[in-house]
């Protein structure tokens, strides 16, 4: 299971938002590409990098700060926000970027994520954001009335590398997942999930580690790295199964 920590960036700098409230933000880095090395130098393996104001904007708007991580750190890098047409997945692809996340074009042009997966096996992952079980998107400012499992059916055979499942009520908030909630979204749909929300310390990486074979592949964490309330090495350690020091 794969723990990766994020690097949400607004304004050009780290923050953290409340269930996306951009006007909640706290800067907890005015500089992402330093903060993605203290990431590595922790011994994480991936980031998981989102584009706020991109995806807000519905397009790309912090591509100097992404740029700048991505030479850094040798990390593989998922990222989101502001993805939205084939050009902009071509060009984050070819600077190195790993993986790509589509989130709002999901829903508005399923053929687009489709392609892409087929074109670029393994580097295509889908963002679904749920509140009350509903997919969010537009940067969670709009609610659909589509369910999130019957949108990841959408592309269990065109080859996604994984899902990224956002629980909005929780997001930012430390207020812990919801893991049973997490791994019933997981075992309906055949592809990895990747859970995102509420991550506030080790017992909650525990109680995901301790769901992975209902299809639970990683975690994303962010506030609770930044202000200490998970050890990264104690987390890894959890994750990894190896005895702790």
């Amino acid at each position: 299971m794969i723990l990766f920590p994020a690097i949400d960036l607004k304004d050009g700098t780290c923050v953290r938002l409340v269930r996306g409230d951009m006007a909640s933000a706290t800067v907890f880095s005015r500089d992402p590409a330093a903060q993605a090395r203290h990431f590595a130098e922790a011994g994480f393996t991936w980031l998981h990098v989102v584009d706020l104001d991109g995806a807000a904007a519905g397009r790309s708007v912090n591509g100097a700060a992404i740029a700048a991580i991505r030479k850094a750190v040798d990390l593989r890098i998922q990222l989101g926000g502001g993805i939205r047409d084939r050009a902009a997945i071509e060009h984050w692809l070819a600077i190195g970027i790993d993986r790509v996340v589509l989130g709002t074009v999901a829903l508005r042009d399923p053929a687009l994520v489709r392609e892409a997966a087929a074109d670029h096996p393994g580097r295509i992952v889908v963002g679904i954001d749920a509140r009350d079980g509903d997919v969010a998107i537009e940067g969670w400012t709009e609610t659909t009335a589509l369910g999130v499992v019957e949108l990841a059916h959408r592309f269990e055979d065109c080859g996604v590398a994984a899902i990224v499942y956002t629980d909005i009520a929780r997001d930012g908030t430390l207020l812990g997942v919801n893991a049973n909630a997490v791994a019933e979204v997981a075992r309906q749909v055949q592809i990895p999930t990747i859970a995102s929300g509420g991550v506030s310390s080790l017992d909650d990486i525990a109680a995901l580690k301790a769901r992975e074979a209902d299809g639970i592949a990683g975690i994303i964490c962010g506030r609770a790295l930044y202000n200490g309330r998970i050890d990264p090495a104690a987390a890894l350690r959890l994750l990894t199964g190896a005895p702790p020091c």
